[in-house]
């Protein structure tokens, strides 16, 4: 998935890049449908970005390199926001990468803690939807 090294490859290894590839590809997200909400993004037909949602977690948010910076993954953000405040969600966990960390933060995540798998490092971060009183 050529996708997912260009994207993340200044950020990490190409055996950690190699050992994740397969959770981004088609028969992956396929599979998930019927595990989590997922959302997909297309445009002229062809699938461009996909997103899910895991209870209250985000998973497997991924927007295609020649696609990315037009909007697509705020909008796929915007449908996870909105499907968990219609499910009364009170905040959004996301597992992001060292590359993402910054798209996350724009749209108003903490970061919370780093988690490492081996050397691969993510950063769980996290967004208050509903404030409790």
């Amino acid at each position: 998935m050529r996708a997912l090294r260009e994207t993340n490859a200044k950020d990490y290894t190409a055996e950690i890049i190699a050992r994740i590839e397969p959770s981004f590809g088609p028969d992956a997200v396929r599979r998930l449908i019927g595990q989590r909400t997922v959302f997909v993004a297309t445009i002229g037909g062809r699938l461009v970005g996909t997103a899910s949602l895991d209870g209250s977690v985000v998973r497997t948010v991924f927007v295609a390199p020649d696609v990315q910076a037009r909007g697509i993954g705020k909008l796929l953000m915007a449908e996870i926001e909105r499907t968990a405040r219609e499910r009364n969600i009170s905040s959004l966990t996301v597992p992001s990468s060292v590359t993402a960390e910054t798209f996350y933060a724009r749209l108003g995540f903490n970061a919370v803690r780093d988690s490492y798998y081996g050397d691969e490092r993510t950063i769980i971060m996290e967004r208050v939807l509903i404030e409790r009183t």
